[in-house]
């Protein structure tokens, strides 16, 4: 693994921690396939700005647990730019992945970290933020973004 996905890794961090000063609201993580890069591979920072960055890199990230208990979280997402959302998930999660090094893991999260870990996850699996909300909520997204994209032409 080490030699085809690490430099792979390595770029995502940087675009995520670029990117990161680059957007209004804070970027917090960052799927490859954002990047159009077709790999399970998740990248996050959840240092908060006046702390030292401190990313972390899931291969193949996997949920095997969720729990009953939700949290709300207001969400954004570079794949729908100056959108953001309150969306409702579970509280606490398991996370199996990869490290760097191909080593299996296990994560328990929970707040934030539990929010981005779901997040990017969903990305992977072709989901997006706006797909946990309301019906309506989630058409009028669909539909501003179709306006603007007829306008762009």
């Amino acid at each position: 693994m080490g030699d085809r996905v690490k430099p792979l890794i390595d770029g995502a961090t940087e675009l995520g921690l670029a990117t990161r000063q680059q957007v209004a609201h804070r970027l917090d993580g960052l799927a490859a396939v954002q990047d159009g890069v077709a790999k399970r591979v998740v990248t996050m920072d959840l240092a908060k700005k006046e702390e030292p960055k401190n990313p972390q890199v899931f291969v193949n990230p996997e949920i095997v647990w969720s729990s009953d208990e939700t949290a709300t979280y207001e969400e954004g997402c570079l794949s729908i730019p100056e959108t953001y959302s309150d969306v409702e998930r579970p509280a606490r999660v398991k996370v199996r992945y990869l490290d760097l090094e191909g080593g299996p893991r296990e994560i328990e999260a929970n707040g934030l970290l539990s929010t981005c870990l779901q997040h990017e996850v969903d990305h992977l699996n072709g989901i997006l933020f706006i797909d946990h909300l309301s019906k309506l909520k989630r058409d009028m997204i669909v539909k501003r973004f179709t306006k603007a994209a007829k306008r762009a032409g």
